[in-house]
């Protein structure tokens, strides 16, 4: 996976760890899935400017105790919460996404957020991440949504709409996609293969 296809939320966590914590660029980088030198061109201000950082607590994917853990140890890795990494694959039977009342007015904005910064995304990633119908992803990719006017690009995970490691995931498999998809290069034939064959 090149720098570039690697997903917004990372270093917007990455600018929150580098703005609020003692932890090391190594830790940072590690955690989040970026380069080292990445994580110092953020600190520098070199890289990610005008991203906002994203605090990691509210999308549940680190908790205090784990941040002041590898504070204390510079050798340390920080691990992802328990509570998220048990949300992003469960076995058994598939279960409808459930999206609590008070956010189901979210979606849109989430589904707007993602079509923006993820422009080649599918419906079935955005279903995956909301919870929606390809009716309404519908309506907002053609701008037809009777309350287009008032929607505006939100983050899905800071709406709570998803984790941040269903979100990552969603946009590796994407990354996986897109290189499977990739044509396979054809060999040259040279000059001395030709005359051979015309030679038989």
């Amino acid at each position: 996976m090149t720098i570039q296809e690697l997903p917004l939320m990372r270093k917007a966590t990455a600018v929150w760890l580098v703005e609020n914590t003692s932890l090391t660029f190594l830790q940072i980088a590690k955690f989040c899935g970026l380069h080292e030198l990445e994580v110092q061109g953020i600190a520098d201000g070199d890289v990610a400017s005008g991203i906002i950082g994203q605090n990691p607590f509210l999308s549940a994917q680190l908790t205090r105790e784990e941040i002041e853990r590898c504070e204390k140890d510079p050798e340390a890795f920080l691990a992802l919460n328990r509570s998220v990494s048990s949300d992003v694959k469960t076995v058994g039977k598939k279960v409808g996404k459930y999206t609590p009342i008070a956010r189901r007015q979210d979606k849109p904005d989430g589904i707007v957020y993602l079509l923006k910064y993820y422009p080649d995304i599918t419906n079935n990633q955005i279903k995956k991440l909301v919870g929606t119908t390809d009716k309404m992803i519908d309506s907002i990719r053609d701008r037809s949504h009777w309350n287009m006017k008032n929607i505006k690009p939100r983050d899905v995970v800071l709406l709570g709409l998803c984790s941040q490691s269903q979100f990552n995931d969603v946009l590796q498999a994407k990354v996986l996609e897109k290189e499977d998809e990739k044509p396979k290069k054809k060999k040259k034939v040279t000059k001395t293969t030709k005359v051979a064959k015309t030679a038989k």
